[in-house]
């Protein structure tokens, strides 16, 4: 009855939900036609303002470390004697698993050895760090950009000018018109939930493709759909709890897990190689980055490569920037503007960075000692698994990544779940349990219906859909973040 009476006097709560079960009612029972009605309009999106995407990307790189640089990053998130909340820690650790967690899994083989087969352009460098800097740059400075610009900007709405937790707090002194406020926090909730479970599909996708490899089975839906009760399980279980108690720790975990594995390839590979193929593409990526971010003149791999890699890579990243960055600005309560924007720049690109090199180093030299590449890891699901065959103790590797897996997929949707119930709870920063409820159930039923029509409709690939999708809705935020940023920066310096 408290769902009743939530729904019934919850507006943004109630239409986000009834506009969320009409599109899945359209997918649904009009799949073919939504299918090539989707495909089109990201294509139309990637092809007009694929560049746009480009230009912004790089806009919010300089811009956010200009601020840091700038007087204005000495602002502090809260008091002027406020101290951080959290740890350095533990506020990497939670970032880190909300803004990237799984994608670092699935791609950590097959990215760099598809760029090092597939170069994106023709260079001097040799293919394979090439192959590592451009992987390097679809996972670094940019994409952490679009996620610390809304934080910046959230943070300074919530803890400076003391906002409700919404995306439409960030512009409400200067756009006083409730339905455009009210539609920004709606796209946002719409962009975060498809956002989700397309992520959470794949995952689950990735750990029974894992456990295929594992058993030598094939196990099918049935497995994929108790996989995703039981991450959505931990994850409601984790936002229960709340951000102390469950989606921290379970954070730190994730963390630790990932370092040991990190380092256990590390050590057991050829580590003089490792290092120096990450410090050769780190400096190369500085170096090539301006031209890179411009696809500039021989930088230019072409529409066909951006279509399919970089502008997919940029829409994806603004589709999940607001609930990523409002999360991060939750975090970073007593932190300066300049500790928060830095941290959030550096701190992950670096480990990402040497991530990539760990791996796709590792994997270039086992594809040297085969004497050529047949396709081993070209597979998403497959490839990190069949990477660790080549390693001593792979099974105990394999089981690991597994549960490395399922705690990224929680920390990922548990701290969803905790920032859709900020938005739909008034604001709150501790949202009301009743709304993280209502999420999880949401959730868990949108994911569960996903994955059940993509297994009745094997003829159209429903989790591409899903994240094309994200493609389409990321556009509204690429023009917001133009509006958002002019308001932000007037506001500070009328400060000043």
């Amino acid at each position: 009855m408290e769902i009743f009476k939530l729904l019934k006097t919850n507006p943004l709560l109630s239409v986000s939900l009834a506009l969320l079960l009409l599109f899945s009612g359209i997918v649904l029972f009009a799949t073919e036609f939504s299918y090539n009605a989707i495909e089109s309009a990201s294509l139309w999106v990637r092809n007009y303002f694929g560049y746009f995407y480009l230009y912004l990307g790089l806009g919010c790189v300089l811009f956010l470390f200009a601020i840091a640089l700038s007087p204005i990053g000495r602002i502090r998130l809260g008091s002027t004697d406020s101290r951080p909340e959290y740890s350095s820690w533990s506020w990497i650790a939670m970032l880190y698993s909300a803004g990237m967690g799984a994608g670092i899994l699935l791609r950590a083989v097959q990215e760099p050895v598809f760029m090092q087969q597939h170069p994106p352009y023709s260079s001097t460098l040799s293919p394979d760090i090439l192959a590592l800097e451009f992987t390097f740059y679809q996972w670094g400075f940019t994409a952490w950009a679009f996620y610390g610009l809304f934080a910046m900007v959230i943070g300074y709405a919530l803890f400076v000018k003391k906002k409700k937790v919404r995306v439409s707090a960030s512009i409400e002194d200067s756009i006083t018109n409730p339905l455009a406020r009210n539609g920004i926090d709606i796209i946002t909730i719409l962009t975060t939930v498809f956002g989700l479970i397309a992520a959470i599909a794949l995952g689950t996708a990735q750990i029974k493709g894992g456990i295929n490899h594992l058993t030598g089975n094939d196990f099918g839906l049935g497995a994929m759909l108790l996989l995703a009760v039981f991450i959505s399980l931990l994850a409601f279980y984790s936002a229960w709890q709340g951000v102390n108690k469950g989606i921290k720790v379970i954070s730190q975990i994730n963390i630790l897990v990932a370092l040991s594995l990190l380092l256990y390839i590390f050590f057991t590979s050829d580590m003089t190689a490792i290092l120096g193929a990450f410090s050769k593409a780190t400096i190369q990526y500085l170096i090539d980055f301006l031209p890179m971010s411009l696809a500039y003149g021989p930088y230019d791999p072409g529409m066909a490569f951006l279509t399919d890699w970089t502008f997919y890579y940029w829409a994806f990243w603004l589709a999940w920037a607001p609930f990523t960055g409002i999360f991060i600005a939750r975090i970073s309560k007593g932190r300066t503007l300049r500790q928060m924007v830095l941290g959030v720049l550096l701190v992950p690109s670096i480990g990402t960075f040497f991530w990539f090199s760990v791996f796709g180093t590792s994997a270039f030299q086992l594809i040297e000692g085969w004497g050529g590449y047949h396709s081993e890891f070209d597979s998403v699901f497959s490839s990190l698994f069949v990477f660790f065959g080549n390693y001593p103790m792979a099974s105990a590797l394999n089981i690991i990544t597994l549960f490395l897996l399922i705690g990224f997929l929680v920390t990922s949707l548990d701290s969803a779940v905790f920032v859709l119930s900020m938005f739909t709870d008034q604001g709150r920063k501790t949202p009301a349990k009743s709304h993280r409820l209502l999420w999880s159930v949401f959730i868990l039923l949108a994911i569960m219906a996903l994955l059940w029509l993509s297994s009745s409709k094997p003829e159209i690939d429903i989790l591409i859909v899903v994240q094309k999708v994200l493609i389409i809705t990321s556009l509204p935020f690429a023009l917001f973040m133009v509006v958002m940023t002019g308001i932000f920066l007037r506001n500070v310096l009328r400060k000043q």
